[in-house]
């Protein structure tokens, strides 16, 4: 059919995103730094993207297209307002501390996120706020049948270990954790800051 429908002149486009965001259907993307109409039938006509572009890129043209489709705008929006993956901040392996070598590589001047389990299921941003430029150690106190701190002061002497934070649950299982690495960097004898994050069983950090 042969309806009004938005041209975009890529020439004039200077990528500033403003009729992306003031499209109501998603009808535009920018794409290598330009604006792009992504599909006919995403377009209503209405031009709500006229008015906001600065370089006049935007205009309305008579031409066969496509009908617009209401229900496949729908699904589009929809898609786009899904929650993206992020990506995993964890830059070595093993994470666990009773399998991580005392001697591995990734540790020399390390800044230490020790963490209990259950902090990374309670606290949703968990990567992003507490791994980022980390190198992580994990376990469980109640769980695990050993004493944290033994491993952890062999890992303190034996590496130049820039910081330490502990990430530990409200519950009073993980007090064993916090314990285990004190001991472990006052019997290491290094002054090595320290600092101890609580999370709440509601996965707020207290």
């Amino acid at each position: 059919m042969k309806r009004r429908i938005i041209k975009i002149d890529s020439e004039k486009c200077n990528g500033c995103e403003l009729c992306a965001k003031a499209c109501h259907e998603g009808a535009i993307k920018m794409i290598n730094g330009k604006a792009k109409l992504l599909r006919d039938d995403y377009c209503d006509g209405l031009g709500d993207c006229l008015p906001v572009c600065p370089t006049n890129a935007i205009s309305f043209e008579e031409r066969e297209a496509l009908p617009y489709d209401e229900v496949a705008v729908k699904k589009n929006m929809a898609k786009r307002q899904e929650p993206k993956q992020s990506s995993s901040m964890l830059a070595q392996w093993p994470v666990q501390i009773k399998l991580v070598a005392t001697n591995a590589p990734f540790l020399k001047n390390a800044d230490l996120l020790i963490a209990a389990d259950c902090t990374a299921y309670a606290y949703g941003n968990f990567h992003s706020d507490f791994m980022r430029d980390r190198v992580v150690l994990i376990g469980c106190p109640k769980l695990d049948a050993e004493d944290y701190s033994q491993k952890l002061t062999e890992i303190l002497r034996e590496n130049e270990i820039a910081s330490v934070k502990v990430l530990r649950m409200e519950v009073p299982c993980c007090g064993g954790i916090e314990y285990a690495v004190n001991k472990a960097v006052e019997n290491s004898e290094k002054k090595i800051p320290c600092e101890v994050v609580t999370i709440s069983v509601e996965g707020e950090v207290l």
